[in-house]
């Protein structure tokens, strides 16, 4: 199998409602299991607070709540859930920065899927605008990870 199969079937088998599978092909044999632990929520206890005599402030404009800003332009999108690393090793400069023109094939990050280690290539010729993740984050499948702009 090469690598684009390996990377499909890894997909198929996240989006599946498998836990866990073993295929064994001649010479080639892969093993994937989901990690199927539950973590429970934690109920948060409220705490009492004694009525103070204190006149209350004026009402002032609640504050608006932060959403991250909306990306717009062409972007590279991870392939698969794993782990952002933007360089070889951590003592390796990162394979792209921003302002960096980068060809098509090119190496931009690696992703490490159930301990694979996979090289992200540009899909085409472009310059980075920006980078949307930090090196060891946890990524999902179809998540921006840069803002290219086509040369």
């Amino acid at each position: 199998m090469d690598t684009k199969q390996i990377k499909s079937l890894m997909n198929h088998f996240d989006e599946s409602g498998l836990s866990k599978m073993k295929i064994t092909r001649d010479d080639f044999s892969i093993e994937m299991e989901k990690n199927t632990g539950v973590v429970a929520p934690v109920a948060a206890t409220p705490v009492a607070v004694a009525p103070t005599a204190t006149p209350a402030p004026a009402p002032t404009a609640a504050p608006v709540a932060s959403t991250p800003a909306e990306i717009t332009g062409d972007t590279i999108l991870s392939p698969m859930v794993g782990t952002f690393y933007s360089s070889p090793s951590p003592d390796s400069p990162a394979f792209v920065k921003v302002g960096d023109i980068i060809k098509k094939g090119q190496v931009v990050a690696i992703l490490e899927a159930m301990k694979i280690m996979n090289e992200l290539e540009a899909e085409f010729d472009c310059k980075i605008i920006d980078v949307l993740v930090t090196n060891g984050q946890a990524v999902e499948y179809d998540m921006p990870l840069f803002v290219v702009e086509k040369v």
